[in-house]
């Protein structure tokens, strides 16, 4: 299949893993290249820009295809040395950045003078528009239906794909809610020039998760979601388990949410430890999409992208031509 995606990036499908922390390593982001997509390392996954060198470099010597970096950039008390992962970036010769969070602005200069290409994720048009003022190459536009940070406006993708197209010039893929093949082929009817799958990849055979996590999400359904932090005005959809219903009853409290309070509770290394990595899928809190609904496998990426090309295909040859008349 060729797009503007396909090309942009110099690859075979236009499927994108997305970044995802504690998720998004070298044996993720190089089985999705392999298979004609496109991998992405998550910067902060690694503790320091020096280990981050390090992953570009086993990443490498695990595919010859292009894969990216993910940096998602979020104000924090303590921030991370933002800066000195985007050299690192930059040092490993990586030319594919997603970037999150905040805007890029900040970092463009540097990436452009080292031919990256960048690709920002955007949960409304504004925030898309933006990102092509300050020079991204491509946008990721986010659903209501997508894992983590679906922003506060609660469009989805039916409505935000189609308006983001009308005032965009650059390309978009869709990103939210899609694992299927299916939804490929209406991601494209709508404006977008590929899709960005977060969840769906992570119920594969090659991402680094504990298989109890990969097994609660084939067993769920799309209703087994659920948003915090809405009270915060920073939505976070993740996995419904009584540590989420806990927070959802503490932000429930009369008076405003104190994040001290909920602190122990979300903490990430707390969910990379007891959940990603230990298997106990109810003590901590991991994000995942409604697209749980439509897992059903755990298929190793190679089979997955191969299925989802095969049903978009049939799905624009067949189905849909044949509902056509002359």
């Amino acid at each position: 299949m060729k797009t503007r995606i396909t090309e942009l990036f110099a690859i075979q499908y236009p499927i994108i893993q997305g970044g995802m922390m504690w998720v998004g390593r070298a044996e993720l982001a190089s089985a999705v290249s392999n298979a004609g997509g496109l991998g992405m390392l998550t910067a902060l996954t690694q503790p320091s820009p020096e280990a981050l060198l390090e992953e570009i470099a086993r990443c490498r010597s695990m595919t010859d295809k292009p894969f990216g970096v993910n940096l998602t950039i979020l104000p924090a008390i303590n921030s991370p040395p933002y800066a000195e992962y985007a050299q690192a970036i930059i040092d490993g010769g990586v030319k594919i950045v997603e970037t999150a969070g905040r805007s890029p602005e900040p970092f463009m200069p540097a990436f452009k003078a080292a031919g990256i290409k960048v690709i920002h994720k955007c949960t409304s048009v504004r925030h898309a528009i933006k990102a092509e003022k300050v020079g991204c190459d491509a946008v990721s536009v986010d659903g209501f239906e997508c894992a983590g940070h679906p922003g506060e406006d609660d469009v989805t993708n039916l409505v935000l794909l189609p308006a983001a197209y009308a005032k965009l010039t650059i390309p978009m893929v869709a990103s939210g809610g899609i694992g299927t093949g299916s939804q490929l082929a209406a991601a494209l009817a709508l404006g977008a020039e590929g899709v960005n799958m977060g969840s769906r990849f992570v119920a594969t055979q090659e991402a680094p998760v504990h298989e109890n996590m990969k097994q609660a999400m084939v067993e769920a359904d799309e209703r087994q979601t659920t948003l915090m932090f809405r009270s915060l005005n920073n939505t976070c959809r993740v996995f419904s388990n009584p540590i989420s219903q806990e927070v959802l009853s503490i932000e429930a409290k009369p008076g405003e949410t104190d994040f001290t309070d909920l602190r122990p509770l979300v903490s990430g290394e707390r969910g990379r430890e007891r959940c990603i990595e230990g298997g106990d899928i109810n003590d901590g809190i991991w994000t995942v999409g409604m697209v749980m609904g439509l897992i059903h496998d755990i298929p190793t990426c190679q089979v997955l992208i191969e299925r989802m090309m095969s049903e978009a295909q049939a799905t624009i040859n067949h189905r849909l031509t044949s509902m056509m008349t002359v």
